[in-house]
């Protein structure tokens, strides 16, 4: 059977913002792997075409292009792209995001905007520049990143960074409920996963606690990137809607 449904992955086209580095730069050689055309947008142009090259050299489809998902000019182009060079977009990942913790009293309101900015504005510019492809098409698939946070409050600590999340949750059931049918939308909700998302915190004790936290916790990136390709390569009328995963030692 998973021979038979990784087949529903080869030709497809993956759009993956937050692509240069932990879960979408692993996701992105995963799904390379089984066949799929990756699209990776990421501010850090350098890195994401040394992961081009890897994917090219491994056999695989691959086009990049420098994104800050805090534009939404940015993310548009990166989802044209996609249907330029690939003739289609099959999936969407809204992957970027940012992970600063520090208590509400710190008042750090630029990195509360910065949250905001790209986990929440982000997505919905993703959404935005996919959604009339997805429509015109008729087929597509959002996945969207939320986090074990998005289900229960991370604090003292975390308030923003979970209310950030609780919103992506919120966006992506919407999401499902409004264009459902033929438009496929899950939710991907991780616990400690090793990516840079934990070097986020400017807070001297939110760093550590992040630092100490996943230490304890964290497991590899591929688990998230193994999640995500079982969710795309279901049959077209089964919608995978949230995948919730945590080390087996995470308690929160």
């Amino acid at each position: 059977m998973s021979s038979v449904l990784a087949n529903n992955i080869s030709g497809k086209v993956v759009v993956i913002t937050g692509g240069s580095s932990g879960l979408g730069e692993t996701t992105a050689r995963h799904l390379a792997s089984l066949g799929a055309s990756v699209v990776l947008g990421a501010r850090r142009i350098d890195k994401l075409e040394a992961i081009a090259a890897d994917i090219r050299a491994a056999g695989g489809e691959v086009a990049v292009q420098a994104t800050d998902v805090t534009s939404q000019d940015e993310v548009k182009a990166l989802v044209n792209l996609a249907q330029e060079r690939f003739g289609k977009v099959d999936v969407v990942i809204n992957n970027a995001g940012l992970m600063a913790i520090a208590p509400l009293a710190e008042t750090r309101v630029d990195e509360w905007d910065r949250m905001i900015d790209i986990n929440v504005k982000g997505l919905l510019y993703g959404v935005a520049a996919a959604l009339p492809i997805f429509q015109e098409q008729g087929s597509g698939h959002f996945i969207n990143i939320s986090s074990v946070a998005g289900i229960k409050v991370f604090s003292p600590g975390g308030t923003v960074y979970s209310g950030t999340k609780f919103a992506v949750r919120a966006i992506a059931e919407g999401l499902r409920h409004e264009v459902g049918g033929k438009i496929r939308s899950t939710i991907i909700s991780p616990g400690a996963v090793e990516s840079e998302l934990k070097h986020g915190s400017s807070d001297t004790q939110g760093a550590a606690f992040v630092k100490d936290f996943y230490q304890q916790n964290e497991i590899p990136s591929e688990s998230v990137a193994r999640a995500i390709a079982y969710a795309i390569e279901q049959p077209a009328d089964v919608d995978i809607n949230e995948i919730v995963l945590r080390p087996t030692v995470q308690e929160f």
